[in-house]
């Protein structure tokens, strides 16, 4: 039985069209017609392959590669075999990106896992939504009253879309999504198991029991936001909770009620942001860092991986530690106690 094929490829790209993508000029000679027919990595590249170099660590790979073209900075310019075509650009990942999303555009946000087009038969939609024509909704998926979708949206098997959302044109809701009281934009790619819009964790507490305070709040996701795989974000208690344009959200990822994210932050992988925090546009959280509620993080502040964030960070600051401080302090407090730690267990030794 022959191997699936589930990216198929959309066609050849020539050296022009990846000049192009490159802000590049090819070199004397090269012809702009020649066909590069994959994007691969060094090691595995042959004549009609595209790959990319841009880190010092690949050396040996861009001097041993088959590649036909490489994409490299400039710095690695003259390290290209003299069997490849050396493409110079400013961001070699990003224009390699952008080849493999022509070549492989199936790969680029998640499409009907039933093959769909249109409203599926086996789709569960209320008479009073409103989809537009060139959306698709699959079969088991749930779209309930007053609901909203555009065109060019697929809501795959099993999620779950309830009463007056709305979600706007080329977006991505992936199987198992349950999306409520939420407003989505345009070109966001929600993964597999995305829970929106639920009970933001409120409870007005005493010794008599908790009472249950209600979240009438909603959830705002912006365009150009990509949310991983079982990543939960809570609505608003009373103002809602926004995630911001072109923001990058990991999986398993927890973003409670009232929070703000603005504008192409990155949040990695167990990350937990509490209620009614803030975070401004390019911030960089690391790998289960932790944030408490109601703490601002400055634009383009970024944390390290596994630190606590318990006060405001400033602006363009790198923190990092428990409790999260300036990266140089966290670096001489570590460097502090391994110094302490080394001349104590050196004392122990010689005392005995």
């Amino acid at each position: 039985m022959p191997e699936p094929v589930f990216f198929p490829k959309a066609g050849a790209l020539t050296l022009g069209e990846i000049a192009d993508l490159a802000e590049a000029a090819l070199p004397a000679g090269a012809d702009p017609q020649a066909e590069i027919d994959e994007a691969v990595p060094l090691e595995r590249a042959g004549p009609r392959s595209l790959a990319y170099m841009d880190n010092p660590s690949y050396a040996e790979a861009l001097a041993a590669t088959a590649a036909g073209v490489v994409l490299v900075s400039k710095r690695f310019a003259e390290r290209v075999p003299a069997g490849s075509l050396g493409l110079v650009c400013a961001d070699p990942y990003r224009v390699f990106a952008a080849a493999l999303a022509r070549l492989h555009p199936s790969a680029v946000r998640p499409g009907s896992c039933f093959g769909a087009q249109g409203v599926s038969h086996g789709a569960l939609v209320h008479p009073t939504a409103r989809i537009e024509h060139g959306a698709t909704i699959d079969p088991g998926a749930v779209v309930g009253p007053h609901v909203e979708i555009g065109k060019g949206t697929v809501v795959c098997a099993g999620a779950v879309v309830g009463p007056h959302c709305r979600i706007g044109r080329d977006s991505a809701v992936s199987a198992g999504v349950t999306l409520a009281h939420a407003l989505v934009g345009n070109r966001v790619i929600l993964h597999p198991g995305v829970r929106i819009g639920q009970d933001g964790f409120g409870f007005a507490m005493g010794p008599r029991g908790h009472v249950k305070v209600p979240q009438i709040g909603r959830v705002i996701v912006q365009d150009d936001v990509e949310i991983g795989a079982n990543t939960t974000i809570d609505r608003g208690s009373g103002r809602d909770t926004v995630i911001g344009e072109g923001t990058k959200i990991d999986n398993l990822v927890q973003i409670g009620h009232n929070v703000v994210i603005g504008r192409h932050c990155v949040i990695v992988s167990q990350v937990g942001i509490s209620g009614s925090a803030t975070l401004g546009d390019f911030v960089v959280l690391g790998g289960q860092v932790g944030v408490i509620g109601h703490v601002t993080i400055g634009d383009g502040a970024q944390i390290a991986a596994t630190s606590n964030v318990n006060g405001d960070v400033p602006a363009g600051a790198r923190w990092g530690g428990t409790p999260a401080k300036p990266v140089r302090e966290w670096f001489r407090e570590i460097n502090a106690v391994k110094t302490l730690a080394s001349r104590r267990s050196f004392a122990k030794d010689d005392g005995a």
